[in-house]
């Protein structure tokens, strides 16, 4: 079957395209390469509404659009807290196409920038309907919706995020695991506990376990081992050519507390 480019000026003439059937372009770096490979065929969709580049603050935050592209997060000023996650996908050339929408519904093992939305409690708006949480896209991943912006909102203390990522091959290596924590502090506990996992599943999630192990305690030795310990629950870790299930079940903790000791 041939490949059939629509490009559309606006996101909802974009999203009306899709309705029919079709394939979104963002970036091209996993779609481009589907299509080489025969995988992606039929009709291609893609938008140059400007609104996708747009990166703005707002009074809750910043709105990040969905076209913007890791090199776009790394020169907004706006974005410094997300520099490290996004300094961490491939090498320069990849960070030039690779989108904050497209890393949405990347497949396993991508979608290292998601991880880092999901600790932040980051909203998709969506063109079509009202914004969601990311975390709840990644339920639909089959049927994605179209994303046209994300609202990530800042942390008021940047030691409450943390973000590590654990590759074969540095610096570029596709994630073995990633792992973003936000660990906000009151009185010196750990108030709304959010941990996320990349690579721990068929998509990026939340790690309830080590969530309650944290929820509610000072950030020490006893509370760091015993999230460290429930990190994997609940978890179902995949095995690919970078890891086997068991290996990302046995490390998966290991760097957990790294991070926490790093973020303590």
């Amino acid at each position: 079957m041939a490949v059939q480019v629509q490009t559309h000026s606006s996101l909802i003439a974009a999203q009306q395209a899709l309705g029919q059937g079709g394939t979104y372009l963002a970036g091209g770096t996993l779609v481009m390469r589907g299509v080489n490979a025969g995988e992606v065929q039929g009709v291609i969709v893609r938008a140059t509404d400007p609104e996708l580049r747009r990166i703005a603050s707002t009074s809750e935050g910043v709105r990040i659009g969905a076209g913007s592209t890791m090199a776009d997060i790394l020169a907004s000023r706006d974005l410094d807290f997300l520099h490290p996650v996004a300094r961490a996908i491939g090498g320069p050339q990849v960070r030039a196409m690779a989108t904050v929408g497209g890393n949405l519904f990347a497949p396993h093992p991508y979608g290292d920038f998601t991880v880092a939305l999901i600790a932040l409690g980051a909203r998709a708006v969506l063109v079509q309907g009202g914004p969601r949480p990311v975390e709840e896209l990644m339920r639909v991943r089959a049927r994605p919706p179209l994303v046209a912006a994300i609202d990530v909102m800042r942390p008021r203390d940047m030691r409450a995020f943390g973000w590590l990522k654990v590759s074969r091959i540095k610096p570029k290596g596709v994630s073995v695991l990633s792992i973003a924590a936000l660990l906000v502090r009151e009185g010196g506990r750990v108030r709304g506990a959010r941990i996320a996992f990349g690579a721990m599943g068929a998509h990026p999630l939340r790690s309830a376990g080590a969530e309650r192990a944290l929820e509610g305690q000072a950030l020490d030795a006893t509370s760091i081992a015993r999230a460290a310990q429930a990190a994997c629950l609940g978890l179902e870790p995949p095995t690919d050519a970078l890891a086997s299930s068991w290996y990302r079940r046995e490390v998966a903790g290991v760097h957990l507390r790294r991070l926490l000791e790093q973020m303590a």
